[in-house]
């Protein structure tokens, strides 16, 4: 059982040296030209690059044998349904459920109210995010079933943020093209992902290649109009203030 669990355990490790290894290296450049910090604060941070990789290589090797395993069990099952729409409420609550227990929407979220002091609570943010994940991938489990041509949705997706950063404010219009990178994290695309393909498999009618993939790119459009859309929410209440 170890064996199968460790399996390519090894090559996970390679991976993620070769990922960290440039950045230790950077820091420790701008650390003997620059920064020059006490012996005291290089001994944690030494320490949170050796808990960073180990964590890094045990999630990896988890997405390996657990996660995309998982997503593709799931949705060969789903997909051979006599009544296979349950695919997009599904869908929908992995996708809110995924994205609320993404760590970089957390962080994404704590900066954001750090920086604007409390004005973007995170709680409204990570629900904005979370719920704009779910119509997307609710959407993609949708258009898979019908059979739908991407570029249908994302060139009006988009043509839509376009308009919508006219009216919409400077800062929601940074945030908003951040979350929409911030979202596709590992929890997204390794599980949902999976489950799209697999379902996509046994549909017939169905190319994985085609109708599997592009779900990360409406997850990535997702947000976007999400935090804009809140932006305008924010500029209606403030003018309503305004004028009361």
């Amino acid at each position: 059982m170890n064996i199968q669990i460790f399996a390519g355990f090894s090559h996970v490790l390679t991976e993620v040296a070769f990922a960290l290894i440039p950045l230790l290296v950077l820091f420790m450049i701008f650390q003997f030209f620059f920064l020059k910090l006490p012996m005291r604060r290089l001994v944690d941070i030494f320490k949170g690059m050796i808990l960073t990789f180990i964590g890094l290589a045990l999630f990896l090797q988890g997405v390996h044998i657990g996660f995309l395993p998982t997503g593709e069990y799931m949705g060969a099952i789903m997909g051979a349904f006599r009544h296979n729409w349950v695919l997009i409420p599904i869908g929908f609550v992995l996708g809110f459920v995924a994205t609320f227990a993404e760590p970089a929407v957390r962080i994404l979220n704590i900066e954001v109210e750090k920086v604007s002091s409390g004005y973007i609570p995170r709680k409204v943010m990570l629900y904005t995010l979370s719920i704009g994940v779910a119509l997307s991938i609710a959407l993609s489990m949708a258009r898979m079933l019908l059979g739908i041509p991407l570029w249908y949705i994302i060139i009006p997706g988009y043509l839509l943020a376009l308009l919508m950063i006219r009216y919409s404010t400077k800062t929601f219009t940074a945030v908003a093209f951040d979350s929409g990178g911030v979202a596709t994290g590992p929890m997204t695309v390794t599980f949902i992902m999976a489950m799209s393909v697999g379902a996509a498999t046994v549909m017939e009618g169905r190319d994985p290649l085609l109708d599997g993939f592009g779900m990360i790119t409406l997850v990535a459009l997702a947000p976007i109009l999400s935090v804009l859309t809140l932006g305008l929410l924010y500029r209606r209440s403030e003018r309503q203030g305004d004028k009361a």
